[in-house]
């Protein structure tokens, strides 16, 4: 039995991930011929059609799509065998990739990146910002290692562990009744309009959680695709909103006539956390990237139980 290569099983990954095979060639550092060839090779060793070959792009069939996701599974598991080999069991060796949902990653992840660099000599470290949903469908597939994701959130076939919990504070315009000194609770903002992320966002649940209503006027169902353009229309006048402690004290609200001042007791709005596939060859890469994280912000922020 003629088995595929690996580097077959590359090839038709990135034309699944380019559809086209000009782009998955030049993804590859490959000429499109060698790459064209290496795919009719493949679908002859199986002996089913796996891509569609159209004018404008390549289209995987449904046999294909298939292919790929094992594919990918195969490709995965080599890697972790060299990270594996190469490390003889030093920690973060190698390439990991790690995700993070938007309203974490500009805030977290650079000072993320810098430590474990700092710490890991021979680790080379892939970012990607997505929503949950994304990142969990690419832990599931492998595209990712491990994601920095809100907690809590049922997902099948994920596992988790709590880093920190992160409090929710009010972002109020200069001037605004609820920017004014003295206690203040979430039930404050009930007269007032709410500003939020659009739908989509976590965040935007957790936002509600923390208000205890289950819907929230949103200034004329004005909402905000990221936490920069939500400030920014707080700024304008439009409303107020909810700005997590982590986007706080990385100046998001700087240089603009805002007041952001916390709830009393404090809003625990959501727990940070890290996640990845269960059953993963990685898992104990991921729980000392969640340990590292901890040592760089448990300082400020309450520690999650673990």
């Amino acid at each position: 039995m003629i088995l595929p290569s690996l580097r077959q099983l590359q090839f038709l990954d990135a034309l699944a991930r380019e559809r086209s095979f000009s782009r998955a060639a030049e993804s590859m550092h490959v000429t499109q011929p060698t790459l064209s060839t290496a795919i009719r090779e493949l679908e002859g060793i199986l002996g089913v059609q796996l891509v569609e070959r159209e004018a404008r792009g390549a289209t995987l069939t449904a046999t294909g799509a298939e292919v790929v996701d094992r594919a990918r599974s195969l490709l995965s598991d080599a890697e972790d065998l060299v990270i594996a080999a190469k490390g003889a069991g030093e920690p973060l060796y190698g390439t990991f990739r790690l995700g993070a949902i938007p309203t974490i990653a500009p805030f977290m992840l650079p000072r993320v990146m810098k430590h474990l660099k700092s710490k890991f000599d021979h680790l080379t470290l892939y970012l990607r910002e997505e929503q949950t949903a994304r990142l969990l469908d690419d832990l599931r597939a492998r595209r990712l290692d491990a994601a920095l994701i809100a907690l809590p959130y049922d997902a099948t076939g994920i596992d988790s562990i709590p880093v920190f919990d992160d409090e929710f504070l009010l972002a109020a315009p200069k001037g605004h009744p609820l920017g004014k000194d003295g206690a203040l609770q979430p039930e404050d903002l009930a007269p007032h309009d709410v500003l939020l992320l659009e739908d989509g966002h976590c965040l935007r649940d957790h936002a509600l959680s923390v208000c205890q209503m289950p819907t929230v006027r949103d200034g004329g169902e004005v909402s905000a695709t990221s936490l920069h353009t939500l400030i920014q229309m707080v700024d304008g006048g439009l409303g107020v909103s909810l700005i997590p402690k982590i986007a706080a004290d990385a100046g998001i609200g700087n240089g603009l006539d805002v007041n952001i001042r916390p709830f009393s007791p404090p809003a625990i709005g959501r727990s940070i956390g890290v996640a990845w596939r269960a059953g993963s060859s990685r898992e104990s890469d991921a729980r000392i990237v969640a340990e590292e994280i901890r040592s760089l912000f448990t300082p400020a922020y309450p520690a999650s139980a673990a």
